[in-house]
């Protein structure tokens, strides 16, 4: 299940309104959630309907609306935080990880991980941000890095995943997420 809680921006619903309905991916649903009222009740809706079968319910929120930020974190098992290998990017991650650090007091169990996008590890300004996030956000950045490819928004702008691309190295990346996430979640 994917929310899109990132309104009005909504990219995810717009990606999956370009895929048509002869490509959607088997078993993944859409809906929206506007206010965390809405999507509390949302996410307890789906949950209860995936409780009977294997899956994950997957929110993607605004970056700093922190009304519905903060009913997604207390709501999560995982917060995925994703950010560019840039200080803007790190700087911008500084209301979400406050929620998280809150959110901590209600539910223990709330895990947080740092995702870098357009990441280009050979760079001296890669290596020196991911050692200064590590130490002074106080969060893990997962061992899976996203590179900065054409490859992901290409995937995006045409309805497809970037599984469906011919560019290996970011299926790869993809791939090497989603198990780590994975593993993570067991």
């Amino acid at each position: 299940m994917l929310i899109d809680a990132d309104l009005p921006q909504a990219t995810c619903s717009s990606w999956y309104a370009l895929r048509g309905p002869l490509k959607k991916p088997g078993g993944l649903r859409i809906d929206t959630a506007a206010n965390h009222r809405e999507l509390t009740d949302k996410i307890n809706h789906w949950a209860g309907e995936l409780a009977a079968e294997p899956g994950f319910i997957i929110v993607d929120g605004p970056p700093r609306i922190a009304e519905i930020s903060r009913a997604m974190v207390l709501l999560a098992d995982l917060v995925l935080i994703p950010a560019g290998a840039s200080l803007a990017d790190l700087w911008a991650t500084g209301d979400i990880l406050a929620m998280v650090k809150d959110a901590k007091a209600i539910n223990p169990a709330i895990q947080a991980r740092l995702v870098w996008t357009r990441y280009r590890r050979f760079t001296n300004q890669a290596k020196t941000l991911a050692e200064q996030a590590g130490a002074e956000l106080g969060v893990k950045a997962l061992k899976t890095t996203m590179g900065l490819r054409v490859a992901y928004p290409e995937a995006l702008g045409s309805g497809v995943t970037v599984a469906e691309l011919a560019d290996k190295q970011a299926k790869a990346e993809l791939a090497a997420l989603m198990a780590e996430v994975h593993g993570i979640m067991k």
